[in-house]
């Protein structure tokens, strides 16, 4: 009896050490597969992304890259601080290529998926009055911390907010103001009009802008104007019983105060109806230099207001002072002809304040079509030359 319990003993031992060693060994592989494919993950991580975004774009960029380019990201290289990151000057070291690299804030909520948004959008658009985008890069930088860039076209003559408003500049030289005269304001407006248009009506995919204001509107060396920054994008879906031909979908973000809609601030969808109200604000903002933020209108007075009420008897009180001087010097230069001069002037500004206004009405419904606008002020352009 006692011979058969050492044996039994003797067998469970065995058998315990067995197990002990199986489940070892099973252990052991069971941590080298996780720590080979954790490895593997992270190397794929640290390789930077480069996403394709449109037929143009056919090169791949580094977080290294781009730190190099802009000087490590040097403060006297930036150009814009938005709600989503920064605009940084840079020079490609491959081929002397100057670029506008926006660096998405990582910390910000919600900039990981305006990144994603903006890249959506600029995969599906193509117009010249668009900003170009060239790559983009999502990797990690040397910290270990994400990263995630756009890379431009740049913009030589900046934004329109820097023409209208130029003591917004983050180093302000002084300088004699720049001005742009009443045509260069007609020709923007137009390149502006042409890119919402094509963006509601003409776009595989319609999109809604959601954040027109002077400071997304980018400038080239010929003052064409290009709608940039689709970070609040949206992309409505397509709605049949809509009598309008607008489409308009659900979205937390509202834009920028003074040029968001009116109704949204109530509640309402997204639609490209504000984006026609964002830009009759944008269009009487430019011909009277007048923010809809500007401390003068409260207590339900606001720039439609100020613009509706002076039309059309005191088109003049209202317009840019520089402009007026500008157009005075246009008559003067014409004496024999300036009556007649000064009031083809008065009639082709009181037609583009009328745009704006049209553009601006409270009612969503009843505001002007996009695709009306540019046809409307590149007419008011002849007629202003002729």
């Amino acid at each position: 009896m006692g011979v058969l319990v050492l044996k039994l003993l003797l067998i469970y031992s065995v058998f315990n050490a067995v197990f002990i060693f199986s489940c070892s060994l099973f252990g052991f592989a069971l941590l080298g597969i996780v720590m080979v494919l954790s490895f593997s993950l992270l190397r794929k991580k640290r390789k930077p992304t480069e996403l394709s975004l449109s037929g143009n774009s056919a090169f791949q960029v580094s977080y290294a890259t781009l730190l190099k380019a802009t000087d490590g990201f040097s403060s006297t290289n930036l150009i814009d601080v938005g709600a989503f990151g920064s605009v940084y000057k840079g020079t490609l070291a491959e081929d002397g290529v100057t670029v506008a690299v926006k660096v998405f804030n990582m910390l910000h909520r919600g900039s990981s998926k305006s990144f994603i948004v903006e890249c959506e959008v600029l995969r599906n658009i193509r117009h010249r009055n668009l900003v170009k985008i060239l790559t983009a890069c999502s990797s990690i930088d040397f910290h270990g911390n994400d990263f995630k860039a756009l890379v431009y076209e740049f913009m030589d003559n900046g934004s329109l907010e820097e023409w209208l408003h130029p003591s917004t500049r983050l180093e302000e030289v002084i300088e004699a103001p720049k001005v742009l005269s009443i045509v260069q304001r007609l020709d923007i407006a137009i390149d502006v009009a042409s890119a919402l248009d094509y963006l509601h009506n003409h776009c595989e995919i319609r999109i809604v802008h959601c954040d027109l204001k002077p400071s997304n509107v980018l400038l080239d060396n010929e003052l064409t104007g290009h709608v940039s920054d689709f970070g609040l994008a949206r992309f409505p879906s397509k709605l049949t019983n809509n009598v309008s031909g607008n489409q308009s979908s659900s979205i937390g973000i509202r834009g920028s105060i003074g040029y968001a809609a009116p109704e949204y601030g109530m509640g309402s969808e997204v639609s490209t109806y504000g984006d026609v109200y964002s830009f009759g604000i944008l269009l009487l903002e430019m011909f009277t230099m007048k923010r809809p933020t500007d401390n003068m209108f409260t207590d339900g007075w606001n720039l439609h207001k100020f613009v509706k009420t002076a039309l059309p008897e005191r088109v003049l009180e209202i317009v840019d002072s520089l402009l007026l001087e500008g157009i005075t010097n246009i008559v003067d230069e014409a004496p024999n002809q300036s009556s007649v001069r000064a009031q083809k002037i008065e009639e082709c500004l009181n037609l583009i304040f009328g745009i704006g206004i049209a553009c601006s009405v409270e009612s969503p419904t009843n505001r002007k079509e996009i695709s009306d606008v540019p046809s409307e002020l590149y007419s008011i352009k002849e007629g202003l030359l002729g």
